[in-house]
């Protein structure tokens, strides 16, 4: 049976505080953010069922599932399995994600249980595979449901972005509101 899917958007990052920002590589939560990502913690009815915390290699999103889903990776030994296939559409700077050697150093320097083994080193080079373009994307968010599918776990959280959602889910209602902010 394929498992449960939770698709999470990660909580508020610096670049969502105005398009100026826009121009952050890679940016983290706001104060902001991390109390949303204390509210989702609290407030998210199926933790319990949690098997497997997988996330956008973009640092927001490490960020809000580690904040959010932090008692499960604890208290069930989880490590979040980051997945390059669900990054963020665009190649505007703060969709571009942190290079490999770097997202590494910050995981060892942090202790954070993080897997980084899916993740190569051209994973945030926006071209080909990568690439910003509606084909691509399409193949990425199909990539990712398919990897999906073949976990075993029951239930499974995706913390990603906003704009790739609607790629994952094929649901476009009202993707032109919210545009980064």
């Amino acid at each position: 049976m394929p498992p449960i899917i939770h698709c999470v958007r990660h909580a508020q990052g610096f670049h969502n505080l105005n398009h100026a920002n826009h121009i952050i590589p890679d940016p983290l939560l706001t104060p902001h953010g991390e109390s949303q990502c204390r509210s989702l913690s609290v407030e998210f009815p199926h933790h319990s069922q949690i098997d497997l915390v997988v996330a956008s290699p973009l640092r927001r999103t490490i960020y809000t599932a580690l904040l959010s889903f932090e008692d499960q990776i604890k208290n069930k030994g989880l490590t979040i399995i980051a997945l390059p296939e669900i990054q963020e559409t665009s190649d505007v700077p703060c969709d571009v994600g942190s290079d490999l050697a770097v997202l590494q150093k910050e995981v060892d320097d942090n202790g954070l249980p993080v897997d980084l083994k899916l993740v190569g080193v051209d994973w945030n080079s926006k071209k080909e595979k990568w690439a910003p373009s509606a084909e691509a994307i399409s193949n990425r968010a199909r990539e990712a449901r398919r990897w999906l599918k073949a976990r075993p776990e029951k239930e499974i959280v995706i913390v990603t972005h906003g704009g790739f959602l609607h790629y994952f889910t094929e649901d476009w209602e009202d993707s032109t509101l919210y545009q980064g902010i």
